[in-house]
């Protein structure tokens, strides 16, 4: 790979690693089939939670042929566009996907495996709510071809579900994940929300021992943040509700990894905990920077083109609102609101950022040493404590994942300048996309 158009030599070098191309020269023939996982959003929700900033509606009614057609179609010409060999997962977000019926679960996945190789137990997962999960839709969900199930149970606690809005009790909740774990045992996940208003450190120590007696081998925490414009921010603004401190956040977060490492479950993404090999392979996907393929309304993804000959990763996001994005799927085949290509120097950015939340850190056939082995922030951050630079490549330490958020600036800037091609970050990166919404934050305790 030459240091063509302009790039500088050291970007060149590392740009041909990229996953799912982007580097300055054309996707050789002889490449690797393209893969990519698929995000599937369902916008709809019976109601708002009072913590809650993603892309959702509540709606009178649903016309739920019209919406389950466009995903079809969408899900179809984004696979044609990306010439996608293989998909390696799919995911059914929200919203609330488990108040779609299981025959627009089973429609979708029926187009992607008509469109590209969707293989024969490849991971397939349903977010839901407990109160819109019963053993008898779920026995539809899998037998339309979901394995995998994430439950939003965000708390055991009926006066924290008030607080929050939620529709379910604690007794729902604990309803819903045993009928799950009856149809889906080993592939049952669990979101659980802390640093509640008002919440102590013990009342969420018990949160997680009563969750731990429950839970299968995956559970995903959540540090609430509140966001601008959600009925909960505006509580605590107004001082009828307390803000938890920073402090105490990271002793909630520090006890619940103590508590989880303890009972045999792996840290491996600074939100996520999984034992028995039960990680989430689709999320992996995103925190790898593989290619992954947006569809529904708001979604977003990053692939190549290689139906219009492209060799350079785009940035895509759906139109937000159903009604105009359902409009513009039937009129061209896709709801696409804005497309950007990212610069070689943009996805390392994201590989960084993205890689560094894992416990295995940053392992591809970059020249770390290169760019971070130098005199500079890494290598302090490293002489601190925070990162471990190795012939395994880039990561945090235990201290440095609690952290990361703090980390990253100096990292991506020390990145910037070895590569010449130095600038400060000036808009939001993937990782605050993907953990952007719901008023839930990825990384927890002191941030940055």
């Amino acid at each position: 790979m030459a240091a063509a158009r302009g790039w500088p030599r050291k970007l060149a070098a590392v740009a041909g690693v990229l996953p799912g191309g982007g580097g300055p020269g054309p996707v050789p023939e002889t490449a690797a089939p393209a893969t990519a996982a698929l995000y599937v959003h369902w916008p709809y929700c019976r109601k708002r939670c009072s913590y809650c900033s993603f892309n959702t509606y509540v709606v009178p009614a649903v016309d739920e042929a019209a919406v389950r057609a466009c995903l079809v179609r969408e899900a179809q010409t984004l696979l044609r566009f990306s010439q996608v060999h293989s998909v390696t997962s799919v995911f059914f977000g929200g919203g609330t996907p488990s108040l779609a019926s299981p025959g627009t679960v089973a429609a979708v996945l029926e187009a992607v495996a008509g469109a590209a190789h969707l293989p024969a137990g490849a991971e397939v997962t349903l977010e839901a709510n407990p109160s819109s999960t019963s053993a008898s839709p779920l026995a539809g969900f899998r037998a339309a071809g979901v394995n995998r199930l994430s439950i939003g149970v965000q708390s055991l606690d009926d006066a924290e579900l008030r607080m929050l809005g939620r529709e379910h009790t604690a007794a729902e909740a604990r309803k819903a994940v045993e009928a799950a774990r009856g149809l889906f045992p080993g592939r049952t996940s669990i979101d659980l929300l802390f640093g509640l208003p008002g919440q102590s450190r013990d009342a969420w120590a018990q949160r997680l021992e009563a969750t731990l007696g429950l839970c299968d081998d995956h559970i995903s925490l959540y540090q609430l943040t509140l966001e601008r414009g959600t009925a909960l921010a505006a509580q605590v603004r107004a001082g009828a509700l307390p803000a938890p401190c920073q402090d105490l956040l990271a002793d909630m977060y520090q006890t619940a990894r103590n508590v989880l490492v303890a009972t045999g479950f792996r840290h491996y993404e600074v939100s996520n905990f999984a034992r028995k090999g039960a990680l989430s392979t689709h999320n992996l996907s995103y925190w790898r920077a593989d290619q992954y393929i947006g569809v529904g309304p708001g979604a977003h993804g990053r692939f190549v083109l290689r139906g219009e000959g492209s060799c350079s990763r785009e940035a895509r996001v759906q139109i937000l609102e159903p009604v105009a994005w359902m409009r513009e799927v039937q009129s061209q085949g896709h709801g696409t609101r804005s497309r950007v290509v990212l610069s070689p120097l943009e996805q390392l950015e994201e590989l960084l950022t993205l890689g560094l939340r894992t416990d295995e850190g940053i392992t591809h056939e970059l020249s770390l040493q290169a760019v971070f082995g130098e005199p500079g922030e890494a290598r302090a951050l490293q002489q601190e404590g925070w990162l471990v630079l190795d012939s395994g490549g880039l990561r945090c330490t235990w201290a440095g994942l609690a952290v990361l958020d703090s980390l990253l600036p100096d990292l991506l800037w020390q990145l910037q300048r070895v590569l010449g091609a130095a600038r400060r970050p000036s808009r939001g990166t993937l990782a605050e996309e993907r953990a952007g919404g719901r008023g839930v934050r990825a990384v927890s305790g002191h941030n940055g």
